[in-house]
């Protein structure tokens, strides 16, 4: 009986899948976005969003139970500089899930897993760069010409 045996082992030992969720943990954080199979993707979700919940504290302790996980100093340090920040005010749900379709070679169901506050079409509330329009030439008010002390006055 599975009775309460609720996560996917992915066909793997212990130990060979525990290193292949660190490690792709550790890719979603610094390249914010990888391609997965689906199954990969779910699992890699469970294993990211408790650390991603735990980098909203700055503490030491938090720190020692993330870096306990990902095993990569640099990026716990970009984990609790940049992508905390990001995060602050979301309540969860920091991962997002995409599917694209099967895998030429095997038809395995492929899908794309992502950092949400990091993409900006998805994101309605991110901060959107202004679009500014090129004109065709300067339209310079015409003045009267500045005296300066240097200026020589013709008279």
């Amino acid at each position: 009986m599975r009775h309460g045996k609720k996560f996917n082992h992915l066909s793997r030992k212990t130990a060979h899948r525990k290193a292949m969720l660190s490690n792709m943990a550790c890719s979603i954080i610094e390249h914010k976005r990888i391609n997965t199979t689906l199954a990969k993707a779910k699992a890699v979700r469970q294993y990211i969003e408790p650390l991603l919940t735990k980098s909203k504290k700055d503490t030491t302790h938090n720190r020692r139970i993330v870096f306990k996980y990902l095993k990569r100093k640099e990026i716990i340090t970009e984990l609790f500089r940049e992508v905390a920040v990001k995060i602050a005010d979301r309540p969860g749900g920091y991962i997002r899930i995409i599917k694209l379709g099967n895998r030429q070679g095997d038809n395995a169901s492929m899908a794309m897993v992502e950092l949400v506050d990091y993409n900006e079409v998805y994101n309605p509330n991110s901060k959107k760069k202004k679009k500014t329009r090129r004109r065709g030439g300067n339209k310079a008010v015409a003045t009267a010409p500045v005296q300066t002390p240097n200026s020589k006055e013709e008279e």
